[in-house]
């Protein structure tokens, strides 16, 4: 009864979680604004980004540092928390939790100024196209499922949603306690040690793709009081890669670029109006110019690696467990990615980026 209970409170909670987050998008990206050279484009009498007739052919030029910076953050949000204790499961065991994560955010930067969509007018139903005031704090929520295996692994997924967007989150971990459960003799001094692996993944927005792989390792020591409560505080390193992908971006998106152009076709011999004896595939306009086709753009794949400090404690008593963590940056990202490979234009594509830190609650019940 007690499992029951426990699975269909996890899944009411997640269930209601991931409703809210499909109505809610204010943080969620809006690359397409991220631009270089603001005179490709214009803005409508009502806002939105249009083709800027006065540009010709001259191409928005993507703002690859500042997509940089978003995925650097957004990373650093949906990785892997490591929010347990070096002790598994055990063999047999089980455990069901639900997880609160807040993450420090640049919200004062540009880049999240312009690369998020903002508040929805309530009148038109239409999204700004300037976030004056992107939230402080990215919020991650997620529920997650552990079980523990002989010879100290233990396998665990999870699955969520970044508050305020429609990004749903999911992953897997795996992790191998090479010394728990002693209880007597000199081994029992000793705090217990594991190490592991974790990747998280995203889906639910077009204009990028986010995965996250992470190692760790961590060292705890259970303390228990009064002989039905136990106190286990935890301290680890983790190292997280962030890979960061964009779409096919139309940095116009207000322009119907096939409509301006009073598209007839690509040129082919089967196009009336193609340009005879070099049919390239290139589209064929009417009364339009094909301009705009030029403003679809994909930005620089973003690769990144960001080493972080975590420590918290859990409290468990019979079946019950809460657990209070705590994650914060070692090194900040500019300094953790030092080379040519990171930098535009002879500049580290992270500067500016502050360190971030985490603050995540768990609730669970352990069987």
């Amino acid at each position: 009864m007690r499992a029951t209970s426990w699975l269909a409170l996890a899944t009411a909670i997640a269930g209601a979680a991931l409703s809210s987050a499909a109505a809610a998008d204010t943080m969620d990206p809006a690359i397409s604004r991220l631009v270089t050279n603001a005179g490709c484009r214009t803005a409508g009498p009502d806002g939105g980004l249009f083709y800027n007739p006065q540009s010709g052919f001259t191409r928005c030029q993507p703002d690859n540092a500042s997509f940089a910076k978003l995925i650097a953050q957004y990373g650093f949000a949906v990785a892997p928390t490591a929010m347990h204790s070096a002790r598994t499961t055990g063999y047999g065991g089980f455990e069901l939790g639900v997880e609160a994560a807040y993450t420090k955010i640049d919200s004062d930067a540009e880049y999240w100024k312009q690369g998020t969509r903002g508040p929805q007018d309530p009148t038109t139903k239409e999204s700004s196209y300037y976030n004056k005031e992107p939230n402080s704090l990215l919020q991650h929520y997620a529920l997650k499922v552990r079980k523990g295996f002989p010879f100290g692994l233990e396998l665990a997924s999870a699955v969520g949603f970044l508050g305020n967007t429609s990004i749903v989150t999911a992953g897997a971990d795996v992790r191998m306690s090479v010394f728990e459960g002693f209880r007597t003799g000199i081994p029992a001094i000793f705090p217990e040690i594991a190490v592991g692996g974790s990747v998280r993944t995203i889906t639910g927005t077009e204009d990028f793709q986010l995965t996250v792989a992470g190692v760790d390792a961590q060292i705890s020591k259970p303390l228990p009081i009064a002989g039905t409560v136990v106190l286990t505080p935890y301290v680890g390193y983790q190292w997280i890669r962030i890979f960061g992908d964009s779409g096919l971006i139309d940095t116009t998106p207000n322009t119907d670029a096939l409509d301006y152009c009073d598209f007839r076709g690509a040129n082919t011999p089967a196009t009336p109006g193609g340009t005879t004896g070099a049919y390239d595939g290139q589209p064929v306009c009417g009364a339009g110019s094909s301009a705009d086709f030029n403003n679809t753009v994909v930005f620089d794949a973003v690769r990144l690696t960001r080493h972080r400090l975590n420590f918290g404690a859990q409290l468990r008593f019979q079946m019950v467990k809460f657990g209070m963590h705590f994650i914060t940056d070692l090194t900040s990202a500019e300094d953790a990615n030092q080379g040519q490979d990171y930098e535009i234009d002879g500049a580290n594509k992270f500067a500016g980026v502050g360190r971030q830190w985490t603050l995540a609650l768990d609730l669970g019940a352990v069987f």
